[in-house]
């Protein structure tokens, strides 16, 4: 009854919350991580174990992963970045083989979830709004612009003008225009929620994000407003959709108005902050795949808890090897 996080690398509060979870319940077994270079990851080095893993795009990294749990007694695996989701989705069912339980969506939700234009489209046919697609031969500024599979903020754009649209922006087929969300006017949210093994919601926990560094929550402060009711009733039940996934969305706190950018479907960065504040999806995890429980919607988590972060250290007085 081990449990194995993927690609950990900085995510030391998602591993440490494992650890606690799992060992409240079974002192005696344990939290391991991969990482390529694991001895250089500050999570590895606070797991109970690490290992050295291919590229995500390695043909043998599934067959690698499989080893490593069938050699550890691993019966859970955790993916944590967007690269690894649909490779370990697509073998979902050879873990499951080995009675390994893979927290994994479904091929074709995260198929959905990786391009956003098929995002937008979720959205739209469950009635939630999304950012307004620009013509880009016919451009009205400011506008936005991003990639469709991208992720942690990378190639995105704001124009404001002409003069700032380039034939790098133009060119790309892979980048989106679309109507600019004035930060003036909308906070801007990302939301936790947890969704039990029969696809529906189970909690629903919005993050405001304060401050962003590097794509990730920096500052952040849970809020229970009218994000946990429409999401509820919108995103109530999400065919393939398992586990921690992170909806991000922007308030017009004038109007009211949500629109809807993007799904991830894994546990976010800033995750931290909703375990804090009561949101245990660890153990809840745990208490459905290893002891069949049903886990009941809750709202119980606190409310305006913020979030400060700041650099720490792993200090390492042995370089250490994969057991």
């Amino acid at each position: 009854m081990n449990i194995l996080i993927t690609s950990a690398g900085q995510r030391v509060s998602l591993v440490r919350a494992f650890q606690k979870e799992l060992k409240t319940l079974y002192p005696e077994n344990k939290v391991f991580t991969t990482d390529m270079f694991p001895a250089l990851s500050a999570a590895c080095n606070v797991s109970d174990g690490y290992f050295t893993v291919r590229r995500v795009t390695d043909p043998l990294y599934i067959d690698q992963l499989l080893e490593i749990c069938i050699n550890n007694k691993v019966s859970m695996i955790v993916p944590t970045i967007d690269t690894e989701l649909l490779i370990m989705a697509q073998n979902k069912a050879r873990f499951c083989e080995a009675e390994i339980h893979a927290i994994i969506s479904s091929v074709p939700f995260i198929e959905q979830c990786r391009d956003k234009r098929k995002t937008n489209l979720v959205f739209q046919q469950r009635g939630i709004d999304v950012p307004r697609s620009i013509d880009k031969t016919n451009p009205q500024f400011p506008l936005f612009i991003k990639p469709y599979d991208g992720s942690l903020s990378a190639n995105t754009f704001l124009i404001e003008s002409a003069e700032q649209l380039t034939a790098f922006h133009l060119s790309n087929e892979k980048f989106l225009f679309m109507e600019y969300i004035d930060k003036e006017n909308h906070a801007e949210y990302t939301v936790d929620m947890y969704f039990d093994k029969t696809n529906h919601v189970k909690c629903i926990v919005p993050r405001k994000r304060l401050l962003v560094r590097a794509g990730e929550i920096n500052k952040g402060l849970t809020c229970k407003n009218t994000i946990v009711s429409f999401l509820k009733e919108k995103l109530g039940f999400i065919e393939g959709a398992v586990g921690c996934l992170t909806v991000q969305v922007f308030l017009n706190e004038n109007t009211g108005r949500i629109i809807a950018i993007e799904i991830n479907p894994r546990f976010g960065g800033g995750y931290p902050l909703s375990y804090r504040a009561g949101a245990n999806y660890p153990l809840w995890l745990i208490k459905e795949h290893y002891n069949n429980e049903t886990i009941q919607y809750t709202e119980d988590w606190e409310d305006q808890l913020l979030m400060l972060r700041y650099d720490d250290e792993v200090i390492v007085h042995t370089l250490k090897t994969d057991p």
